[in-house]
């Protein structure tokens, strides 16, 4: 069953170790299929190389095994919100990774300095709150991806436009239109982290980047007139 998906969310975990975003098995990558309302993810602590595209879980939305001999990630709810209430995403991804655990960790949303930040994601990649003792003990998965959707709705941010987030203590989540795509954007997330802390370094003063400019550099990639790259033939 689904072994297209099964074979590409197998390979994006491989991604997220050689895009070297991964220690151990800090880390994992799903994908969905709408029209099947079924969703493929990474088997819950294992070693990437005994990762195979035949052990990726298959999951209901629900979170109910369809197929599978091994536990899904548990991480599993937390994508699952994601795909209830982004109806534009097909693919979900977290990582520990450094740069971006740092700025989790510190609270901070990850200020969007200049163009290359400006390419991927529409502003400020916000930092959610921390979940209370409350929501910890309560259902701790399901409400990190409460927490996410809560901040993109007070907030009032397109996450098709701002298409990642850090937690609190926790780390990063990235998405895309697909598995591939949502790696993309991790990959992204954690060189805008490095590239920003290094400019408050530079200078402590530093503004964030002047709106026209961001307007500029995001909608040439993702407006309705965008012109970068080559138009598909």
């Amino acid at each position: 069953m689904l072994e297209d998906l099964r074979k590409r969310v197998y390979e994006t975990n491989m991604d997220l170790q050689r895009k070297e975003l991964v220690k151990f098995t800090w880390g994992n990558v799903s994908g969905i299929d709408r029209e099947k309302g079924l969703v493929v993810i990474k088997p819950s602590g294992v070693k990437y190389e005994e990762l195979s595209p035949e052990n990726m879980v298959i999951v209901d939305l629900e979170g109910n095994i369809v197929e599978g001999d091994l536990n899904p990630s548990s991480d599993l709810k937390t994508h699952l919100e994601l795909y209830k209430e982004f109806d534009n995403i097909g693919g979900v991804v977290h990582t520990h990774s450094e740069e971006a655990v740092a700025w989790a960790q510190a609270g901070r949303d990850i200020i969007s300095y200049g163009t290359t930040h400006a390419d991927y994601f529409y502003g400020d990649i916000p930092c959610a709150r921390s979940l209370t003792e409350e929501e910890v003990n309560s259902n701790y998965e399901k409400e990190t991806g409460t927490v996410i959707i809560e901040t993109f709705k007070e907030r009032n941010i397109n996450p098709d436009y701002v298409p990642g987030i850090v937690v609190r203590n926790h780390g990063p989540f990235t998405w895309g239109k697909t598995p591939e795509e949502a790696v993309y954007h991790a990959v992204v997330l954690e060189e805008v982290a490095k590239m920003a802390r290094k400019t408050e370094q530079i200078n402590r003063d530093v503004k964030r980047v002047d709106q026209y400019l961001l307007e500029k550099h995001f909608m040439r990639k993702h407006g309705a007139n965008a012109y970068y790259g080559q138009k598909k033939k």
